[in-house]
């Protein structure tokens, strides 16, 4: 399976910190209606998407995190129905120790 996606060198300089989270969002490109999707991994910088949407890299998205307003972020990689997403500007901090609070993965 082929994956469009960066460079190996720009993928490997992670920005954040990423946490596992399993939330439910909703997406859409610009100009189109929301979609529901899943973010499965979330860290200041950006997050991995799980959507029907079919996206391509260097795309443009909104995502609306639970009780947040929408946020835009560009789509760095694609792989079948994933995509690594950047948020234009980082969450803040404490946002995002919300949300992991909420919705992260808890061991068994």
């Amino acid at each position: 399976m082929n994956a469009e996606r960066l460079s190996s060198s720009e993928r490997t300089s992670r920005q954040a910190e990423r946490s596992y989270v399993q939330i439910g969002v909703r997406v859409r490109r610009p100009g189109e209606t929301w979609f529901n999707s899943r973010v499965m991994d979330l860290s200041l910088t950006g997050f991995r998407l799980q959507s029907f949407m079919k996206l391509t890299v260097g795309g443009d998205l909104w995502v609306m995190l639970p009780g947040f307003e929408g946020r835009r972020a560009r789509v760095l990689w694609t792989r079948a129905h994933e995509s690594g997403c950047a948020f234009e500007r980082p969450l803040h901090p404490a946002i995002l120790d919300h949300l992991v609070r909420l919705h992260g993965k808890r061991s068994a």
